[in-house]
């Protein structure tokens, strides 16, 4: 079994696990029961949980293979770059965690694609220290779109979700309409009412745009 045992493999699983059941669910232990396998087979592609991770983290965005040059402008390169980030992270609900804990450095698949962030920035003008902000901040915004509550229906049935929505948009509409006025007209649209596709374009579309107005001041 040992040599019919790879190292995507055992990631692909880990990565179900952790969608699943949690990343903390995911261990040596687990994955060699699941696999069939001992640990020890598994140390042979993975020597701890830290490097188990490094692999997930790799595999999930290698999942995302943005093109490294081409003729587009580089805003239309940068777009792609963040909603194919949002991709990868909304289709493993495990992605999150998976990059807060990795080092990062460590990837290779992510750090293919934090040069090609640098590279655009660079492109458009700003310089190296601001180009090293705008890669951190593009990382971000794609987790934060990606994780936003709009998008808490996944992990719960829909009654759960709906349950959920029903009283944040209670909650809301029950403050001092004297001192929150747009907080309880907005309640509902606020937990829950935006669809996906306007909350995701809107949102690259404000990471984008403000990118393009501060390259324009160059």
């Amino acid at each position: 079994m040992v040599g019919k045992l790879t190292a995507t493999a055992i990631v692909e699983r880990a990565l179900e696990i952790g969608d699943t059941e949690g990343l903390d669910t995911v261990t040596i232990r687990r994955l060699a029961t699941d696999l069939g396998v001992t640990p020890m087979a598994l140390y042979w592609h993975f020597k701890n949980k830290e490097q188990l991770v490094a692999g997930m983290a790799d595999h999930l965005i290698a999942e995302f293979a943005p093109v490294p040059d081409d003729d587009r402008p580089w805003r239309e390169r940068m777009r792609d770059l963040i909603k194919g980030l949002i991709g990868v992270l909304r289709a493993h609900p495990c992605a999150k965690g998976v990059l807060e804990q990795v080092d990062q450095t460590a990837v290779p698949s992510f750090l293919a694609i934090w040069d090609l962030a640098l590279r655009l920035a660079r492109i458009a003008g700003f310089s190296v220290e601001e180009s090293c902000v705008i890669s951190k901040y593009i990382l971000q915004s794609a987790i934060s779109i990606a994780d936003a509550p709009v998008h808490h229906a996944a992990s719960r049935t829909p009654e759960e979700a709906a349950e959920i929505i029903r009283r944040r948009r209670l909650a809301l509409e029950s403050l001092p309409v004297d001192r929150y006025p747009h907080l309880v007209e907005m309640a509902a649209p606020m937990v829950g009412g935006i669809s996906r596709e306007t909350y995701d374009t809107f949102g690259v579309d404000l990471v984008v745009s403000g990118i393009e107005s501060l390259a324009a001041r160059r």
